[in-house]
């Protein structure tokens, strides 16, 4: 293993928030990184040893950065997946697989994978255009309400919408798309399953997320989620089959629904470091991103378990503000005990942006979540 203190390479595509917490585990080990972003103000150029400014889905940038890196890995699933495969012919270790990218980055691609492996997931038709999708409406194929979602580019919120009205139809994105029955959901949960290429898998505990009513972002995750034994070992298992059926190399967050009549399906899955796992660099024995390096180098992979509960936060651009950031009572938080804030290091904010996270670490999950709120309430991400 010539990586710790060596001359082999990983490189990353995406230098975001993601990015740079991965690097966090790349620096403690002295493994050497390669970092390409559109941005030349990304988060995460401080922390790797070369940092490009390239477009991660034009294919020439894509080759010419990834033919001097060993191993080649993402933060964000927008990449330009013929550049990896043709990397992979070139004996470039690609993590994950391009083959598993590309069906992960077309929501299209990945329902139509669920129902060919027989995993749960909710009702959905597919449509080449806005148009379609309007024409389909207009014959009463498919009734309001629904769940609209862009078959790509889909990203934090963006790309999805609940279509209640004509109107509501009329402001969705053209382009190709699915139309998904409107779920009615008692809880939204996750789990992280990692994988190695010599086959050893391990799973975080199931988490517990609570959404922003309108953004559609993930406010807090809980962890471990507030549900029975036997139905996280339901979840659990969802997520290795998910896990199994892809064979992807490293994490895999799996978004699953708890419906109100108990039944469990898959929502979608990220193949990278999730939002949800957030919490594991605090409270866990090993930390989602320390995780994914261990997978990609194909190291034994680390102990999953809590050691403690906690509670993420995240810290999103306030409604009505653009423009330099200022964190508004940061040092107030920082006086409670167990509270464990992450700048990311965007210098720009705009509504719902997310500019950090906070984990909130206790012995008790609910007194951990009381104090989630409080914070939530008390940090403001606002312009100087």
């Amino acid at each position: 293993m010539r990586f710790f203190s060596g001359s082999e390479t990983i490189g990353i595509l995406g230098g975001g928030q993601l990015g740079k917490m991965l690097l966090t585990t790349t620096r403690q080990w002295d493994i050497t990184t390669k970092v390409m972003d559109p941005s030349d103000k990304a988060p995460g150029r401080i922390a790797c040893n070369t940092f490009v400014v390239g477009d991660l889905m034009d294919y020439d940038q894509v080759i010419e950065f990834g033919q001097n890196v060993d191993i080649l890995t993402i933060e964000i699933e927008n990449v330009n997946t013929d550049a990896l495969a043709a990397l992979e012919e070139k004996g470039v270790k690609v993590y994950p697989q391009a083959s598993v990218l590309k069906i992960i980055q077309n929501k299209c691609h990945q329902k139509q994978f669920y129902k060919s492996n027989h995993i749960p997931t909710a009702p959905f038709q597919l449509f080449d255009s806005k148009d379609a999708l309007k024409d389909a409406v207009g014959k009463g194929a498919i009734s309001f309400p629904f769940v609209w979602k862009s078959e790509a580019m889909g990203y934090d919120g963006y790309g999805v919408q609940i279509v209640r009205s004509n109107s509501d139809l009329e402001r969705i994105s053209k382009g190709a798309c699915m139309a998904e029955d409107l779920v009615a959901i008692d809880k939204e949960l996750g789990v992280i399953v990692c994988r190695s290429p010599k086959g050893e898998s391990v799973c975080y505990p199931c988490v517990e997320m609570e959404f922003h009513p309108t953004a559609n972002q993930v406010e807090y995750v809980l962890s471990p989620a507030r549900i029975s034994k036997t139905l996280e070992k339901k979840a659990t298992d969802l997520a290795l089959l998910v896990s199994q059926s892809f064979k992807h190399i490293g994490l895999l967050a799996v978004e699953l629904f708890l419906t109100q009549e108990g039944e469990l399906i898959v929502n979608e899955v990220a193949p990278r470091p999730h939002n949800s796992g957030h919490y594991s660099i605090e409270a866990s024995y090993t930390s989602q991103f320390e995780q994914h390096i261990r997978a990609i180098l194909d190291l034994p992979l680390g102990n999953t378990e809590n050691k403690v509960a906690g509670v993420m936060v995240n810290l999103v651009g306030k409604e009505g503000y653009k423009g330099p950031v200022h964190y508004k009572n940061l040092e107030d938080i920082l006086a409670i005990e167990g509270v464990n804030p992450h700048i990311y290091g965007k210098k720009e904010t705009r509504p719902f942006r997310k500019m950090g996270h906070i984990t909130i670490v206790n012995k008790n999950l609910d007194t951990a979540r009381e104090i989630a709120e409080h914070v939530k309430e008390t940090i403001e991400v606002i312009t100087k």
